[in-house]
């Protein structure tokens, strides 16, 4: 009886350690999603609904004074974005700079052209202490930054 109870505690480690692997290899797909999808430099700012880079809410080439407004890129994409894509030039006016509240009011966080991307929202913080995902609600292009995204 007590080897048929350490085969199965061994048999139970074996599976748990299979299992391990499986998990982290998905984890590492879904990351990969916004290297797949990399446009390139093309001058945009690119959000997306869920966390790597899945379901596009909109992009821009300029500023958006309000995400929830017609006419700049995020038209009903107020409170929605859980991962951004920096694709816009190097040089002048190269930061994303995304504020909490509308015509770049409150909080800011940002990311550089040199991050490309921030695949999760949820570890960010705005400088008003608020969480970034789910709470983008303007962004514009600026040269720099002292709050940035990882």
């Amino acid at each position: 009886m007590r080897k048929l109870g350490m085969s199965l505690a061994a048999l139970g480690l074996a599976a748990a350690g299979l299992l391990v692997p499986a998990t982290s290899a998905q984890a590492s797909a879904a990351s990969n999603h916004c290297n797949d999808i990399w446009p390139g430099r093309n001058g945009y700012v690119y959000a997306y609904d869920s966390t790597y880079c899945y379901n596009k809410l909109g992009s821009a080439a300029g500023n958006d004074a309000d995400w929830g407004a017609s006419g700049g890129g995020f038209e009903n994409a107020r409170d929605k974005a859980s991962s951004v894509l920096n694709a816009g030039y190097t040089g002048d006016l190269s930061t994303v700079k995304f504020y909490w509240w509308q015509n770049y009011e409150n909080g800011y966080a940002c990311i550089s052209a040199g991050e490309f991307f921030v695949d999760d929202l949820s570890r960010n913080e705005f400088t008003d202490g608020n969480n970034v995902n789910n709470n983008i609600r303007s962004h514009k292009w600026v040269n720099s930054c002292d709050n940035w995204m990882h």
